[in-house]
């Protein structure tokens, strides 16, 4: 069966995701909602059948179309309202990155999940790549991990949104190769120090240059120099990555196969799995989510983290202070729970306890059937459960200090 989807947001990125919906012969695209009925009406056109309903109200267009699910596509602030209409709508939600324009709307949007027994995933594409999963492999390889960095330099002239965005590198874009070093170091973040600037000759308003220096478990260090304005020797979109270990080094440029060199001998990790080709690869996973209930990439739970990767980078190049991630968790679920207006949202947030417990972990039992409603439609269950946190015991670190 088929699963049948409205795309909200019919722009750039929506365009793409058109697309790519309609090539999936396991997904059809029933409605498309945009505050432009003309770029709703070109998105159709572009999907292969004018005659595709377009309307401007997401729960209006979901009910007369018989949609199963939403595809959110739309500017990050507007990711807040849509996915929270849709999952109260009933509706599971594939959303663009990043889940929310904060880590607190995350958070809430994590709760709306929990009491509306929705399923909601990020689709942080880059995880659907054939060759990060393959540099995974050849990590594993190197035996206790140093550290891993990536370099990126790419000079797009965007226009729209992106180029009067605040923090546009780091909001928009980084949140790409910080989710990455997340599933190749297979830890979580400790705390970063970050410098965030804007070169004399950039087109952006805001900052579109940083470096930052985060620290995983375990004292593993991740280096991130990247530039959206940086014309000349330019690296590939996924940026070019090195990992050190005690066994040796790994390379990947971000286009190509990686390679590893284990002291002298060239790493020959076991085959890595094939994920998909980036938002196709997220678009089949959630498909599959909903059809088995199993916990998918980039359900919200498990990517709140690389959000709050950004905003801890993004205060710390505020404050120049070397800032503490857990603080950030915590910050945001105060934040959430004072801004909540949704009951059942906000009694799941006062539940956790904490920003960190929520996360511990999160989406359906493996195995667990799909939520089918009394119409029919599908959802996902959920089911988190508490556990104390890792480093529960951890303070703000002063910028002079060993971390």
């Amino acid at each position: 069966m088929t699963l049948r989807v409205v795309q909200v947001g019919a722009g750039g990125m929506g365009r793409a995701w058109l697309s790519t919906v309609a090539a999936d012969p396991d997904v059809e695209l029933v409605g498309i909602v945009d505050l432009d009925l003309d770029v709703a009406r070109a998105g159709a056109e572009l999907a292969g059948d004018a005659s595709i309903p377009v309307g401007r109200s997401l729960t209006e267009l979901a009910a007369e179309t018989g949609a199963q699910a939403v595809l959110d596509i739309t500017v990050p602030v507007a990711h807040h309202p849509i996915t929270m209409e849709a999952l109260h709508a009933g509706l599971p939600v594939l959303g663009e990155k990043p889940a929310a324009q904060t880590v607190a709307e995350a958070l809430s949007l994590a709760a709306a999940a929990e009491a509306t027994g929705q399923l909601f995933m990020v689709s942080q594409s880059r995880r659907y790549n054939d060759h990060l999963v393959a540099f995974r492999q050849h990590l594993r390889g190197l035996g206790t991990i140093g550290t891993l960095s990536t370099r990126f330099a790419k000079a797009p002239h965007f226009g729209g949104f992106r180029e009067e965005m605040d923090d546009v590198l780091l909001l928009d874009m980084a949140i790409h190769p910080f989710d990455s070093a997340r599933y190749l170091l297979e830890r979580d973040p400790v705390s970063v120090y970050c410098e965030s600037y804007n070169p004399s000759w950039s087109w952006y308003r805001g900052d579109a240059a940083a470096a930052a220096v985060f620290t995983f478990e375990d004292d593993i260090r991740y280096v991130y120099d990247g530039s959206w304005c940086a014309p000349g020797a330019e690296t590939s979109w996924n940026g070019d990555w090195r990992a050190s270990g005690a066994d040796g080094a790994a390379l990947w440029d971000g286009d190509h196969d990686p390679t590893s060199d284990l002291d002298g001998t060239p790493g020959s990790p076991g085959s890595a799995p094939s994920v998909g080709t980036e938002i196709a690869g997220a678009l089949a996973s959630f498909v599959r989510a909903l059809g088995s209930g199993t916990t998918p990439d980039g359900e919200v739970h498990g990517n709140v983290m690389s959000l709050a990767m950004v905003e801890a980078a993004i205060a710390s190049t505020r404050t120049g202070q070397r800032i503490v991630i857990d603080e950030v968790l915590e910050q945001a679920h105060a934040t959430a729970l004072q801004d909540e207006r949704d009951d059942a949202a906000r009694e799941r947030l006062a539940a956790w306890g904490s920003g960190r417990t929520a996360l511990s972990t999160s989406g359906a039992p493996a195995g667990s059937p799909p939520n089918r409603g009394a119409d029919g439609r599908l959802g996902a269950r959920c089911h988190r459960a508490s556990r104390p946190s890792r480093r529960a015991h951890l303070r703000t670190v002063p910028m002079s200090a060993p971390c």
